[in-house]
């Protein structure tokens, strides 16, 4: 009997242990915190679980990353370290691998044959709306990437997410102690890249060509990290995949979760919370983890308009990529339990979203509704791909090439062949590692001669800066012209695409709408029409069998 997906993932684990006897230096790499031996696989070398960072638990739990030891003990580095603590999910395969707090590790791909130094090194920093996720995820998996391309080095690391990740602890009492809990994973990402800085070069790889990419939050992170002062000279160029600043919530909207985290664990102070162990602060997530934060627009680390600091110019030497998909919010199709869940639920966010806006700007949301064809539910799909996806994207990338950044932009077209979803969120993600027989996005193995180009775009934008070539030349994008790679079977470039609904939804960016349900209200008109006719029907029905 075949092995499911969970046990598949679970079978993959194993703790790296200290070497004590001789090894082959040709698997071996000296870091700053010590000598690491890899796994030859083919032509490659692969290092799994290196940790960049102190365990972040006991007086270290909800405190900035400590930098690892310096050490020259000689260790394992063949299993992927754990992942961070999750609710376990069908979608978020590296929920299912071993969790734990002692989450901050990475994993290095790279050619056996190390002559060729000064690589380019690709960092990739996973998706999980800053809640789920981790390096253990099948899909992040660098082999086919690193065969393809051997020119580069490519790391994937782990962070902090959830409840050990992004909390705001400023109203509980002793939550003074811990100032930097609302964006503990974005510290965690900077740490990583300081300790990829010191020791990349044991590997092949060239610290001075560092990109960093990543998806859905991990796209969020990879737009936020380019004006943290911290992460200034960590990397040079970003690729951001479906996800933008606007993934972020603001100081307020953060505290509903503190008080369910409180609320779950029957504290009332930071003491009560630090005295947790590991295993009641994971049954406590498995409460509050659907409620979850994003990065917190503290003022400090991050302002309250995210798109500030691009549009002063504080961005402008990192050179960006940036996109996002057609239908990004059919995705959530499967996340809710189909497609009747789906058709209930996105008319309450909707109308929940109307009730923010100014009287001019709910008509602009309607109008929308009008303009598009199709059943209202995704109708209302594709206002929230445009206004929590698309758009937040462009304004990003239009702040950025204001001051001289240089910026390219794409459209993902090609469709998943699962029923419903189309070209949703994460469907991309086979093609851009080269896992294209993983199919949990895109239903069918995914197109070769896709994922190769789409491959090679985004490797020669890590290297050159400029992803075009001359059979596919990609222009910059600007306010004027917006020339958008449109990706799909047939690629190519076009002029400003869906400039109508563009125009019509910018001014909507301003209310920082954002996909938190934790204070959904439900009395809205979508809810009294359906009771309405739930009652109508009931009464029609009792009519007719007692008459």
């Amino acid at each position: 009997m075949s092995l499911t997906t969970k046990e598949q993932i679970r079978a993959a684990w194993g703790e790296n242990r200290a070497v004590t006897g001789t090894y082959d230096p040709a698997l071996a790499a000296v870091c700053s915190n010590g000598t690491f031996i890899g796994s030859k696989k083919g032509s490659l070398l692969i290092f799994r679980g290196i940790p960049f960072a102190r365990p972040p638990v006991g007086k270290l739990r909800w405190k900035k990353p400590a930098p690892a030891e310096d050490g020259s003990g000689v260790y394992e580095a063949k299993y992927n370290g754990r992942s961070p603590i999750q609710t376990e999910w069908h979608s978020e395969r590296a929920s299912y691998y071993p969790q734990g707090e002692d989450c901050l590790y990475l994993n290095v791909w790279t050619a056996a044959d190390r002559k060729t130094e000064g690589k380019t090194v690709m960092v990739f920093i996973h998706g999980g709306s800053y809640g789920w996720g981790g390096t253990a995820d099948p899909l992040y998996d660098g082999e086919n990437m690193v065969n393809a391309h051997p020119e580069i080095v490519l790391v994937t690391i782990g962070y902090r997410i959830g409840v050990t990740g992004f909390v705001d602890f400023s109203q509980v009492p002793g939550g003074e102690a811990f100032p930097d809990a609302p964006n503990l994973g974005l510290w965690d990402q900077i740490e990583a890249l300081k300790w990829i800085q010191k020791n990349i070069a044991a590997f092949g790889g060239d610290p001075g060509k560092v990109t960093i990419f990543g998806e859905s939050a991990g796209g969020g992170s990879v737009s936020l990290l380019p004006f943290i002062p911290e992460a200034k000279g960590l990397f040079r160029r970003v690729i951001a995949e479906s996800g933008s600043v606007a993934l972020t919530y603001a100081k307020d909207e953060c505290q509903s979760f503190t008080k369910r985290l409180l609320e779950a664990a029957g504290a009332s102070t930071m003491q009560d919370l630090v005295n947790l162990s590991e295993e009641e602060l994971r049954r406590v997530n498995e409460k509050v983890n659907f409620y979850n934060n994003f990065p917190q627009r503290d003022g400090v680390l991050i302002p309250d308009d995210p798109y500030a600091p691009y549009r002063e110019g504080r961005t402008k030497d990192i050179d960006m990529m940036i996109g996002t998909n057609a239908d990004e919010s059919n995705y959530w199709v499967n996340e809710v339990g189909g497609v009747l869940p789906f058709r209930l639920g996105m008319p309450v966010q909707f109308e929940n979203d109307l009730k923010v806006m100014k009287p001019e700007d709910r008509k602009r949301a309607k109008q929308f509704m009008k303009t598009e064809t199709g059943h209202s539910m995704w109708k209302i799909s594709r206002f929230f791909t445009e206004v929590m996806f698309r758009l937040p994207a462009i304004r990003q990338a239009e702040e950025h090439s204001r001051n001289g950044g240089k910026v390219f932009m794409y459209y993902w077209k090609k469709r998943s062949d699962l029923k419903y979803l189309r070209a949703c969120h994460a469907v991309e993600l086979a093609y851009v590692f080269g896992n294209v027989s993983d199919t949990i996005y895109t239903g069918t193995p995914a197109n070769p001669e896709l994922s190769r180009q789409v491959q090679d775009q985004w490797v020669r934008f890590a290297e050159t800066g400029d992803p075009g070539t001359e059979e596919l030349p990609w222009p910059a994008y600007d306010r004027e012209k917006r020339w958008t790679m449109i990706l799909q079977e047939k690629s190519e470039a076009v002029q400003n695409p869906r400039p109508e609904q563009r125009q019509l939804l910018d001014p909507i960016l301003d209310y920082r709408l954002n996909a938190s349900y934790a204070e959904m209200n439900y009395n809205v008109p979508f809810v009294w029409k359906t009771a309405g006719i739930i009652l109508a029907t009931v009464a029609v029905i009792l009519f007719l069998i007692f008459r």
